[in-house]
């Protein structure tokens, strides 16, 4: 996992600004190998669509996995013909590593990506990108899991999508549903200071960005796609299974242990919903909420396993201490990591020290829980033992949620004084209002303007992608609107 510094904090979203002349507005990338029969019909099809609906200036760009057949041959052929198409030459193999390699380097201010085989229905692309060139997001991806998306494909790639998608969100926390469909688009400021941190060259290039951008607080669009399988691909399934999931424990170990530097990549307040303010609910109460209630349930757990375990060779008192102590050090170091948001090694020995505290008084609510049990009775049933454990252990809860938000893990962003800025003591302007008399002109009462209206017909010559591919992009207050809305082609339409 790459830990190197990025450039700096993203500045607010905005309109894409205009570029300067031959500068493309979109760069899709088409990461190939050995695809030498099915790269000539994509790229003239993407070409096509691109041309008749797009009203921006764009590139093509094949970026070539190490091929080892004619693909290299048949993709210089098409950047010969064809004036948008741009090749770009890889020795070795990996989707991530020629996405790295060409989104590094290309200079159109949004940058995407698709299969070769198309799968995905190309009118998609557009809705997919218009919120990067917008400014309302920083990333698009299209999902093949959205309730509006039409798929066609067998049912075991079904389940392993589907299973796949289900452990990033069990696991990793991720939201956005669908992490492997080959239909992706960044914004260029975004992928400059992500994509140091991606570490994964191959498919899993694509998980680890999301869940990355997501982590930062990165806006993610998704679009709903019709997607038909390639009966055709070359994907080793197991194998990529088993490097996805290595991933997956890669990242999570990153991200449990705060060494990924993802506050530089974070954009300004308002961006991630989880981190808006409720109203009457102090900052970050209700999401602090959530992540403390599942820690604590899944600690409940851990503790209850614990205590069974030291029960079988020791008094109750005693299994009671050693799980509760347990326990209370995995609590405090999963509650400064995913509750209450603390990175970093910085301060971990003080938090453990100061939850100890926390844990005997804990350790005396349930131990004094214990001792007025075994008072009312003699011997008491195991299961009434856990019972009575499990209340006081709520109780001890409560009172440690308190605790770690007041005092262990406080919120001192507002008593830093580099995180507000000072009172402005420049006083008022106290020159006295003139009260200069108002104009007493008359009204105009000329008449308005009687003048008929244009009945001029409308041109209706057909839009020509040549607006934008002679290589200039007009102000960027032009309005983003599909040139022919209702126009459909059946070669789009899956």
């Amino acid at each position: 996992m790459r830990t190197d510094s990025s450039p700096g904090t993203l500045p607010a979203r905005e309109h894409l600004p205009a570029a300067p002349a031959g500068t493309p507005v979109l760069d899709v990338v088409i990461p190939v190998y050995n695809e030498e029969k099915d790269l000539q019909p994509c790229v003239r099809r993407l070409h096509e669509h691109l041309g008749r609906t797009f009203p921006y200036a764009f590139r093509i760009t094949i970026a070539d996995n190490a091929s080892t057949d004619t693909t290299p041959q048949v993709a210089g052929r098409l950047a010969a013909e064809i004036p948008e198409v741009t090749t770009f030459r890889l020795e070795q193999k990996g989707r991530g590593r020629a996405l790295r390699a060409v989104w590094s380097a290309s200079d159109a201010p949004v940058l995407a990506y698709m299969d070769v085989d198309l799968s995905t229905d190309l009118n998609a692309l557009l809705p997919l990108v218009a919120p990067l060139i917008s400014g309302h997001s920083d990333l698009a991806i299209g999902s093949r899991l959205a309730r509006s998306s039409r798929v066609v494909r067998g049912p075991k790639r079904e389940f392993i999508s589907r299973a796949y998608n289900l452990i990033l969100r069990g696991s990793l926390q991720a939201r956005f549903s669908d992490a492997q469909c080959g239909f992706k688009a960044i914004r260029r400021d975004v992928a400059q200071v992500l994509l140091p941190l991606v570490e994964d060259t191959g498919w899993f290039f694509d998980t680890e960005m999301l869940v990355l951008a997501e982590r930062a607080g990165l806006r993610i669009h998704e679009v709903p796609v019709d997607w038909v399988d390639d009966p055709d691909s070359t994907v080793h399934i197991v194998r990529t299974a088993t490097d996805d999931l290595k991933g997956v424990w890669r990242v999570g170990r990153a991200l449990a242990t705060g060494s990924l530097p993802l506050d530089r990549i974070a954009r300004p307040f308002g961006d991630d919903p989880r981190d808006r303010d409720l109203k009457d609910v102090p900052r970050g109460l209700a999401r602090q909420l959530v992540g403390f209630c599942v820690v604590g349930a899944l600690s409940t757990l851990f503790y209850l396993l614990l205590y069974s375990g030291f029960r079988v060779f020791s008094g109750s008192q005693t299994a009671n201490a050693l799980a509760l102590l347990v326990s209370a050090v995995a609590n405090t170091a999963a509650n400064r990591r995913l509750t209450f948001g603390v990175r970093g090694r910085g301060g971990a020995v003080r938090h453990q020290a100061q939850g100890l505290v926390v844990f005997g008084i804990g350790l005396a609510l349930t131990s004094g829980s214990l001792a007025a049990l075994n008072a009312a009775t003699s011997e008491p049933a195991h299961s009434t033992e856990l019972a009575v454990l499990v209340a006081a252990n709520l109780a001890a809860t409560v009172l440690r949620f308190l605790l770690f938000r007041a005092w262990v893990f406080p919120d001192r962003r507002e008593d830093d004084p580099a995180a507000r800025a000072p009172y402005d003591t420049t006083p008022y302007n106290t020159t006295p209002y003139d009260a200069a008399p108002h104009n007493t002109t008359p009204y105009d009462t000329t008449p308005h303007n009687t003048t008929p209206y244009d009945t001029t017909p409308y041109n209706t010559a057909p839009f020509r992608a040549g607006a934008a591919a002679d290589g200039t992009w007009p102000d960027a207050t032009l309005h983003l609107l599909p040139v022919r809305p209702h126009d459909t082609d059946s070669r789009d339409s899956r």
